[in-house]
């Protein structure tokens, strides 16, 4: 290494930013983030350091920059936009004996600031000595997705108690403690938004003299991996996927989701096509809930959201008749997917103002869902799993009154790299999924102007109403 990586206190010590622009604001924004008494030095100033200087978060110097200005300082930033005033500054800076960092001139930096993943009071600081700063900023990015945006709040609360650990849980047992506060219950109470409870069980486990025996205690979590590309899954969703020790994955996961899982984390196919039930979804309930009941951390991994025609309530209920806990991660839906990859909306203000999500696939054994029931004027419908009964919703949808010229868009294995947009008159949908060879993966959407009806006699009354909004 060229240079050491340290952390430089900021309470109650100076930091000194010699110039009036942009360059200067951007230091600015960073030492904005630490408790530093800031001093700006600089003839005139941007409105938005002058804006930082009138709410008194730092203080302005006009006057002539001398040694004194940066005596004492514990850091300095020069960015004046000039390189030789700024090669003479560092000059002055450097007679003062205060460590700067200068614009764009690598050669005469004391310091250089990294890309900063900020979770204050954890930061996590990524540099590359200058030579690639935008690779630095792609591990940030990274680290970002890896880090749940509260778990700062969590480490200030454990501080916050650290003296009380150290009174009534035993030196022996402090490791173990807070590997359990940090890794377990505690924490993922935290990064669901559940502080309260996190707070109320590290207590407990204070008051009991050590974190509780969770040996054979596992849980269960059910992530949306959204419509096919990883990067469209949420940070908590790689959180899980790296925490887990087995994964429940079914055949719409893209393989590339999985490679976010830990290298180490078992796999295992669960999938389901129409027509078979190699795994039905009672084996499956059993299986996940066998393998928490084991105490390991369990992801049932599910295309697009879990609690969207995604059977999540069956398994939820399977874990919750044996004790085991449940968290869920919702996922991007195909209809949103979709909807974006298409370039429209899904609603559109005086046309459209209820969004319907239907299914074109019953319960094994059952009847066909009526999938357009709730569709009519001011509606949009998204249909999944529907492209084997493309001719029972067009005469489903014409019946109700939707003209025969009104449009259907087609989205098939969308945000994978075989996505495809069709579209075509709403009366030729069976013939461009027949033509498309279409199967599988695919989901249709319908949207119905108000207004748009072919006629008043077929307009059924419950379409009369200004707005609703359903889900089938």
């Amino acid at each position: 290494m060229k240079s050491f990586p340290m952390f430089i206190r900021t309470t109650g010590r100076r930091v000194v930013i010699v110039g009036g622009g942009e360059q200067a604001a951007q230091k600015m924004r960073l030492i904005l983030k630490t408790d530093a008494k800031i001093d700006i030095a600089a003839m005139s100033l941007d409105p938005e350091l002058l804006g930082v200087v009138k709410d008194g978060r730092a203080r302005w110097h006009q006057g002539d920059i001398t040694a004194a200005c940066f005596e004492g300082a514990a850091m300095g930033f020069i960015a004046t936009g000039c390189p030789g005033l700024d090669a003479s500054l560092q000059a002055i800076a450097q007679a003062a004996g205060c460590p700067v960092n200068v614009v764009d001139q690598p050669d005469l930096c004391d310091l250089t600031t990294p890309s900063i993943v900020d979770r204050d009071p954890v930061v996590v600081a990524i540099g590359s000595e200058g030579t690639a700063p935008v690779l630095a900023r792609q591990i940030k990015t990274s680290v970002e997705e890896l880090l749940p945006p509260t778990l700062g709040g969590l480490a200030a609360a454990a501080g916050r108690l650290r003296a009380a650990v150290a009174q009534q849980v035993a030196r022996s047992q402090r490791r173990a403690f807070w590997r359990w506060v940090f890794a377990d219950a505690p924490r993922a109470a935290w990064v669901r938004g559940q502080e309260r409870d996190a707070i109320e069980k590290i207590k407990r486990a204070i008051a009991a003299g050590g974190a509780p025996d969770v040996s054979g205690k596992g849980m269960i979590c059910l992530i949306g991996a959204g419509p096919g590309a990883r990067d469209l899954l949420t940070l908590r969703a790689v959180a899980r996927l790296q925490e887990a020790d087995v994964i429940f994955y079914d055949r719409l996961v893209d393989p590339d989701v999985l490679e976010l899982a830990r290298r180490d984390a078992e796999r295992v196919y669960v999938g389901k096509v129409v027509g078979a039930s190699a795994w039905p979804q009672d084996r499956i309930n059993a299986l996940i809930v066998a393998e928490a009941l084991k105490g390991k951390r369990v992801v049932r991994l599910k295309s697009g959201d879990p609690g969207i025609f995604g059977r999540a309530g069956e398994e939820i209920a399977a874990a919750e008749a044996r004790g085991i806990d449940v968290e869920i991660v919702p996922g991007i839906t195909a209809a949103c997917a979709a909807a974006a990859s298409a370039g429209r909306s899904l609603t559109e203000r005086g046309q459209t103002n209820a969004l319907v999500l239907a299914t074109g696939t019953g319960a094994e054994g059952g009847a066909l869902p009526d999938s357009v029931r709730l569709s009519g004027p001011g509606t949009s419908t998204v249909f999944y799993m529907a492209t084997r009964q493309a001719e029972t919703i067009k005469t489903a949808l014409l019946d109700r009154g939707l003209p025969p010229s009104s449009t259907f868009t087609l989205a098939v294995d969308v945000s994978k790299p075989t996505e495809r947009i069709l579209s075509g008159r709403i009366d030729g949908l069976d013939t461009v999924i027949a033509e498309q060879g279409v199967i599988g993966c695919a989901v249709i959407l319908v949207s119905w102007p108000l207004g748009a009806a072919a006629s008043e006699d077929v307009m059924l009354p419950e379409h009369r109403v200004s707005a609703q909004m359903a889900i089938a």
